[in-house]
């Protein structure tokens, strides 16, 4: 059995911070190349009529829309892939972090994503649900009660507050572990069958007859 304890606000800030840089710049550089795409459209084509969409403010309204939603996407996309296959996205893995179960199981795609749609939720009122995890005993946002879910730091903690997680044995998945890969048990030495050992008859000389 090791302890490991929950996660703090900042700590979990700072890696948050660098999975929105590196969301950022995949976005950035996915809207460059649409952009590239749009505009080698617009000199092929009818420019006068790609200008004349381009100054319409319901056109512009529409274009902001699909960017705010193709964004959510990147957003739930990324979060769902890196909590699901290993509970640990860049920010996390350069910070020491994993999300886990409440109970300390690795978590599944779907409760991944049931977390990264709460995101949503804890940002809604002046990101309430982010600050929560400063005050809560477990170190909770509103994300990870809506998904059971804890944030721990890798390094095992001793006596300090935190979750009890037992090690990995019979085959079983280390929840702590780098990916969650399962642990090999040594195999058991096979029982070898005692071979009785060969009698020899004695003379009455007490020496034995061949």
């Amino acid at each position: 059995m090791t302890k490991y304890r929950f996660a703090g606000f900042w700590r979990r800030f700072v890696a948050y911070v660098i999975d929105g840089v590196i969301i950022s710049v995949v976005f950035m550089a996915l809207m460059i190349i649409a952009g590239i795409a749009f505009f080698a459209g617009v000199v092929s084509g009818d420019s006068s009529a790609w200008v004349a969409k381009l100054s319409d403010p319901a056109q512009l309204g529409a274009f902001t829309v699909w960017m705010w939603l193709f964004s959510l996407v990147m957003n739930i996309a990324y979060f769902t892939y890196f909590h699901g296959s290993t509970g640990r996205t860049p920010g996390k893995m350069l910070l020491g972090l994993q999300v886990v179960s409440a109970q300390g199981a690795p978590i599944s795609y779907g409760v991944a994503f049931l977390r990264s749609v709460g995101y949503l939720i804890s940002g809604v009122v002046f990101c309430l649900g982010y600050i929560w995890v400063a005050f809560d005993k477990r170190k909770q946002g509103w994300h990870d009660k809506i998904a059971g879910t804890v944030v721990i730091i890798r390094e095992p903690q001793g006596t300090a507050a935190g979750i009890t997680i037992s090690d990995a044995s019979g085959g079983g998945q280390n929840p702590a572990g780098f990916g969650c890969i399962p642990a090999s048990p040594e195999p058991a030495e096979a029982e070898k069958p005692e071979t009785p050992a060969r009698e020899h008859p004695a003379g009455p000389d007490e020496q034995k007859i061949p």
